[in-house]
């Protein structure tokens, strides 16, 4: 079974693809990632993942398929986590700056009273 070329790899992603592919995701977020009895069948969910590759795939480098978007966004989060978990066990908890940068707006821990 001798292949004519070895296999490539496809090109990293670019910051336009992270960007849209982020983007998208957070947009539907509720569809692809809810739990409990509203969530969505897997038939919508992988709709959802063509329409975000429909939307990737023109300002990308090659063209991407739905397991390379899937495998990019469970990587982001994985990166932003440990991100997270090296800001708190280093000085104390993180400052909302820091905390601004690495989550999303509902994730974000609700604001203190002014004392």
């Amino acid at each position: 079974m001798a292949e004519d070329s070895p296999k490539r790899r496809k090109a990293n992603f670019n910051e336009a693809e992270t960007e849209v592919l982020i983007e998208q995701v957070l947009k539907h977020e509720q569809l692809l990632f809810a739990a409990g009895p509203g969530r969505a069948s897997p038939g919508q969910k992988r709709k959802v993942w063509e329409l975000i590759r429909h939307k990737v795939n023109p300002v990308a480098a090659c063209p991407r398929d739905v397991e390379d978007l899937k495998k990019r966004w469970r990587d982001l989060k994985r990166r932003d986590r440990s991100k997270l978990c090296r800001l708190s066990q280093g000085c104390g908890l993180p400052g909302p700056a820091a905390l601004g940068l690495l989550l999303a707006p509902e994730e974000m821990p609700p604001a203190a009273p002014p004392a």
